[in-house]
């Protein structure tokens, strides 16, 4: 059973009999307490989506819920409904586009790595790899002589997720993004 502070985002952890999905995680340290870090999660349920947010200290044990993560793949949208398809078994999952809506801005129909996390049977959330490769829709032209300069720009992606890049990418480049920090990596290669 891990310790609160050792939790993550998208974790799905036993809260109140309920299995609960950590889709936010703040820390603070409270002035005047003696070496103790709260976490403030805010977590979903699984089965109706409801929101709780609870603090925790850094020290208070959790209990993983019981989930598997199977590699899948996007497929295709369906009205309100992501479909990712199963990379072994070919099972289709279909996830709520406002349930994943933070990791839908990571993927198009090339994304590599993905994984279902499937709760008791239903799918509950995906997994992102821990970098992505995405094409810049819209940007400020590129300035020559600027690869040396440290200031950025805001880049749109063709997913919809904006992120800062340095001034001499342009428009039509395939960069890769971090997902944990949402942050510019380089050039994808091609």
């Amino acid at each position: 059973m891990p310790k609160a502070s050792e939790i993550k985002k998208h974790a799905a952890i036993e809260y109140n009999g309920r299995v609960m999905i950590v889709r936010d995680i703040e820390r603070s340290v409270p002035q005047g307490r003696a070496g103790g870090s709260l976490y403030r999660m805010r977590m979903y349920d699984v089965v109706n989506n409801g929101k709780v947010d609870e603090t925790f200290k850094a020290e208070e044990m959790l209990k993983l819920a019981d989930l598997t993560r199977r590699p899948a793949m996007f497929s295709y949208v369906d009205g309100e409904e992501y479909v990712f398809m199963d990379e072994e078994d070919y099972t289709p999952y279909h996830l709520n586009k406002e349930a994943i809506s933070e990791q839908v801005l990571f993927i198009n129909e090339d994304t590599k790595g993905l994984s279902v996390v499937v709760v008791e049977g239903s799918p509950v959330s995906i997994d992102l790899p821990s970098s992505v490769e995405l094409v810049i829709e819209e940007t400020s032209p590129s300035i020559k002589g600027a690869s040396a300069s440290a200031r950025t720009k805001p880049a749109t992606l063709t997913t919809g997720l904006i992120v800062q890049v340095p001034e001499h990418i342009s428009t039509g480049d395939k960069i890769k993004i971090n997902t944990t920090e949402v942050k510019f990596m380089g050039r994808a290669e091609s």
